[in-house]
């Protein structure tokens, strides 16, 4: 069986995201720098300035995205003068103007963050994994992400009511509802949209790390083998590491020629293209 290609482009994703083919990239995986973030390693972006930086980039992942494909955006405000920065926000309405869907949102718990507190807020334990698609039907392989039903069923499926047995419709005006006795005989179900994932701690060669297990859901819920991965802010190679692991195709864009050696050392088969 051959192994999975691996591209690993060395250069500022604005420009080099160009040289890929339009319709060619399944899921798009990425992290960038957040505002005022990173400033020793990539100069670092002002919040006020945040979105007109990043809407060339979104726009060229609009092109080189399938039709069928996804964007998974890892994003996270910050507080400024006292308050939340609203560039998050301002980013994904211009991105919808922009062409994009914006079709759900998950939320990274960083279940082992440690404690901290400021004069008014406490340490942020959480960060947004935005969603965003170019047409209403995309691939997705829910039944790869699936999983154990949990304890709650014990006590929860034991004696069913009358109504557990029939589709009941919220009380609460939704116009939702649920028939508790589909979860019988069952033993993994759906998960949420909330991902418990501890942070990186091992990996001291790059400022932000992702943990393995974050891109690796993703991967799992939109695409195939053979499908192709995009990080277009490689940093450490996280994503373009775990994509080959399990048989994805993967493009890496970083603009640190360090980075780029690190990952090509650390995957088998790899072409370099140099900016």
């Amino acid at each position: 069986m051959s192994q999975p290609e691996v591209r690993l482009i060395l250069g500022d994703c604005r420009e080099k995201l160009k040289e890929i083919d339009s319709d060619s990239i399944d899921l798009v995986v990425t992290s960038p720098p957040y505002a005022d973030s990173r400033a020793n390693t990539y100069g670092g972006i002002s919040p006020d300035a945040y979105v007109e930086w990043f809407l060339p980039i979104s726009a060229q992942i609009l092109r080189v995205l399938k039709p069928s494909g996804t964007f998974i955006l890892n994003i996270k405000e910050k507080a400024v003068n006292g308050e939340r920065h609203t560039y998050v926000l301002e980013l994904i309405l211009a991105m919808r103007r922009q062409g994009w869907l914006w079709t759900e949102e998950f939320i990274w718990h960083k279940k082992n963050s440690y404690p901290g507190k400021w004069p008014n807020r406490f340490r942020d334990a959480w960060e947004r994994l935005l969603q965003f698609n170019k047409s209403r039907k995309f691939n997705m392989y829910q039944e790869a992400v699936m999983i154990p039903m949990g304890d709650w069923a014990k006590s929860r499926l034991k004696s069913l009511s009358a109504t557990d047995k029939m589709r009941d419709t919220s009380r609460v005006g939704s116009g939702f509802g649920k028939n508790v006795s589909n979860w019988l005989q069952r033993n993994m179900v759906y998960p949420d949209n909330v991902l418990h994932i501890a942070t990186e701690c091992s990996n001291k060669n790059h400022s932000a790390v992702f943990p393995e297990e974050l891109p690796e859901w993703f991967i799992k819920l939109f695409t195939l083998e053979n499908d192709w991965v995009l990080d277009p802010f490689m940093g450490s190679g996280t994503t373009i590491r775990v994509a080959y692991r399990m048989r994805r195709n993967a493009i890496g864009i970083e603009v640190i020629p360090d980075y780029v050696e690190r990952v090509r050392a650390s995957t088998e088969t790899t072409q370099l293209i140099l900016g």
